[in-house]
């Protein structure tokens, strides 16, 4: 009997299910409030330098604001003052209207800047002046903290396998925690991003394992379902998000916030079960019993446990995992598998990286922050459950090229559209991120379905790992704006088409057997069961 058939006669969708769902998105809507943080704690307001130094005789003093703005800062086009220089002495001739500054040249900022606190009290930028030579700096703690949640996913996969799902669970929330507290108190630059990419890390374990955990305990017919309620946390979560960071408009205090709800999580722990399937696999039949019997009681199924003994469970165990063990090597051993491995490889790259591109660059738009970061979340939710109902017609290869070429071209109209068309500009751009966001609900069911059974979690870990390396790059292309104003909405766009284009060289996976579900035996080779699974 295999752990599947004896999930069905317990339910593999009932009470239990839904209870271990609920219980984790204690957990899940914390992802979103720390992955997209740094809209609100990394923000810049607007700036201009300090010329506090500049006041030495009578005549500056009795000047109102504008007016020592107007002789101590040199204007913009658009004729706001210079974000990042000011003049060496002032330049009062500004005030009779003429233009000449003779004998005066424009220096970076001496003393600091000022800052506009009308809607941020203070951020990251306003805390270290992460701002003008320093911005770099400011983009760099969004890319240190996906670096984390990166290395956290293999060292997090890595111990659950070895230690189980549900203890390494409670060491990811309370490590999270920790960290993101000790972060909100960081009292300099260097200690916050080390704190950041160890928040990332310990982060990364919720992110993987609990998918895992709920996926093991779900049947056959309802994964794809359930994989689509868990995104919805997602969701949940980027709203909880907009509301905390409207309420509290200080870092410090937002990192908090943003991380309470782990202490529930952590409270809530004691009810969570372990993975039957797991411990099955690691011979632990009589813990594995215990589990199931919650299980189907629970979903009223007790009957069917006459014949689900620990002794099943053992033969169960044999007959599933005493086959040949498959490594990431093997993704890269033959022609076909090799072709999948490079194809999903660039296409997580490119939409993870056209994601986070399009969600961390939220200004630009003419709206509040608040209000673009609210539109862009509640678009996901209706996208989503489109999705589901979509793929079923057009097919998971369409979907998902057809998802990544529109969201290029979302990005590339934004590119021809004046600034001061707020309108348009954020119409486009939610279309933009609405397309970003099927795509990234295609992938992970488009890749399950891609690999055969033998290598399914070792593909489903490699394009992970890669699609984080997308996002750790991503908040950094906007520092080519000082190279071409348009290059980073260009190489987003680029990446987007792109990645559609690779889209189209994979196959389709509607209505087709799992690879390898059944055909790969423990007696083939691993080119032959590889090849046998991964036919185009």
């Amino acid at each position: 009997m295999k752990f599947d058939s004896i999930l069905a006669e317990i339910n593999g969708f009932g009470k239990f299910q839904i209870a271990l769902v609920l219980i984790q998105i204690l957990s899940r809507i914390t992802l979103p409030c720390h992955f997209l943080l740094n809209n609100f704690m990394a923000a810049v307001p607007s700036h201009h330098c300090n010329i506090d130094a500049l006041d030495t005789g009578a005549v500056f003093g009795n000047l109102t604001l504008d007016q020592k703005l107007a002789v101590g800062i040199p204007a913009e086009r658009d004729g706001t003052p210079s974000s990042c220089q000011m003049f060496s002495e002032p330049q009062y001739e500004y005030l009779l209207g003429s233009n000449s500054s003779k004998g005066s040249f424009t220096v970076q900022c001496q003393n600091g800047w000022v800052y506009d606190k009308s809607t941020f009290k203070s951020t990251l930028a306003t805390e270290w002046d992460l701002v003008c030579s320093r911005k770099g700096m400011n983009k760099a703690t969004a890319t240190i903290f996906f670096i984390g949640v990166m290395v956290g996913a293999p060292v997090f996969g890595f111990l659950s396998d070895r230690f189980g799902r549900r203890p390494l669970l409670l060491v990811s929330y309370l490590a999270s925690l920790i960290f993101a507290v000790l972060s909100a108190f960081s009292t300099s630059y260097v200690m916050f991003v080390i704190l950041r990419f160890f928040t990332g890390m310990s982060l990364a374990g919720i992110s993987i394992m609990a998918i895992v955990l709920n996926v093991e305990w779900f049947s056959i017919e309802h994964r794809t379902f359930s994989g689509v309620i868990i995104s919805l946390d997602w969701t949940i979560g980027n709203w909880i998000l907009v509301g905390t960071a409207y309420f509290v408009n200080e870092w410090r205090k937002l990192i908090l916030a943003v991380t309470s709800p782990l202490i529930l999580s952590i409270i809530a722990w004691r009810w969570l079960p372990e993975s039957a399937r797991w411990l099955v696999a690691k011979g632990k039949t009589d813990a594995a019993h215990h589990y199931i019997m919650k299980c189907a009681k629970m979903n009223n199924r007790s009957k069917c446990m006459s014949t689900i003994t620990p002794a099943t469970l053992l033969e169960c165990a044999e007959t599933e995992h005493g086959a040949k063990k498959y490594t990431f090597v093997d993704l890269f051993r033959t022609p076909n598998i090799r072709k999948l491995a490079i194809y999903s490889g660039m296409l997580w790259f490119g939409v993870a990286f056209t994601y986070y591109g399009i969600t961390l660059n939220i200004t630009g738009f003419g709206l509040n922050p608040y209000l673009t970061q609210f539109i862009f979340a509640s678009i996901e939710m209706p996208m989503k459950i489109g999705v589901y109902y979509f793929l079923e017609k057009v097919g998971r290869k369409h979907g998902q090229m057809g998802s990544m070429l529109l969201t290029g071209l979302c990005l590339f109209i934004n590119i021809f559209v004046p600034k001061d068309k707020w309108t348009v500009r954020t119409v486009v751009a939610v279309l933009g991120k609405s397309m970003s966001e099927a795509s990234f609900t295609i992938m992970y069911l488009y890749t399950t379905e891609l690999y055969p059974t033998v290598v399914r979690q070792n593909g489903l870990g490699y394009t992970s790992f890669l699609a984080r390396l997308g996002v750790s790059i991503s908040p950094l292309i906007v520092l080519l704006e000082d190279l071409w104003h348009l290059l980073p909405a260009a190489t987003y766009c680029a990446v987007a088409v792109g990645t559609g284009l690779v889209a189209s060289l994979l196959p389709e996976t509607l209505n087709t057997r799992l690879p390898e579900e059944e055909s790969v035996k423990a007696s083939q080779h691993v080119e032959d069961g590889l090849e046998a699974g991964c036919s185009w």
